[in-house]
């Protein structure tokens, strides 16, 4: 008895052996492989002023289906957006020219401000697919530029007024570096001067 007891430890023992070297050497590793390849296409000189910044956080629904049986179709999810968004000028369109011998800088007055920049992330909560239909990658594409528009929307009426306040700023600070440095500036054929 106590020979096959010997036996079946021994049987055990190898077996439990064996096994373990056989999932240590035999398994296939998970090793993670990351390629990346960035591709510069183009720059371009930009001349953008940034007068105003806001951070916006918005809670987005979106339902792909309305009507009967929707439970068969209809693909839901709640979207959080959060966004910083950056309004100012772009001075690519500002017309400067100098006259030298009169010590004159030429302006033309300041473009109507625009959105330059929306910076967002999305958080994608309660995604839920109906029986038949599932999220594409072409839809949470669709989304992200939805979520992005509509950020576009809310942040325009809030930002471009408080950045074409910043206008009048702006032709401050150019005309001060003009007149500091003995110049005169003329915005739009007015003469412009510091108040002394």
């Amino acid at each position: 008895m106590s020979k096959r007891i010997v036996q079946i430890a021994l049987f055990l023992i190898v077996f439990l052996v064996g096994g373990w070297l056989g999932f240590r050497y035999f398994t296939p590793q998970h090793d993670a492989k990351k390629e990346s390849t960035i591709l510069l296409e183009k720059i371009r000189e930009v001349c953008k002023l940034i007068t105003v910044e806001g951070q916006f956080s918005e809670i987005y629904s979106h339902s792909e289906y309305e009507g009967y049986f929707t439970m068969f179709w209809d693909k839901k999810v709640l979207v959080r957006v959060r966004a910083t968004v950056a309004a100012g000028y772009d001075l690519d369109q500002l017309d400067v020219h100098t006259d030298l011998a009169t010590k004159t800088v030429y302006m033309s007055s300041l473009p109507q401000p625009q959105i330059l920049s929306i910076d967002h992330e999305l958080d994608y909560y309660n995604i839920s697919n109906g029986l038949f239909t599932a999220f594409s990658p072409e839809d949470y594409n669709r989304i992200n530029s939805e979520a992005k528009e509509l950020i576009r929307k809310k942040a325009g009426p809030l930002l471009l007024p408080a950045a074409e306040q910043q206008a009048s700023k702006m032709i401050n600070l150019i005309r001060f570096m003009v007149e500091s440095n003995g110049w005169t500036l003329v915005v739009d054929g007015q003469e412009q001067h510091l108040p002394q």
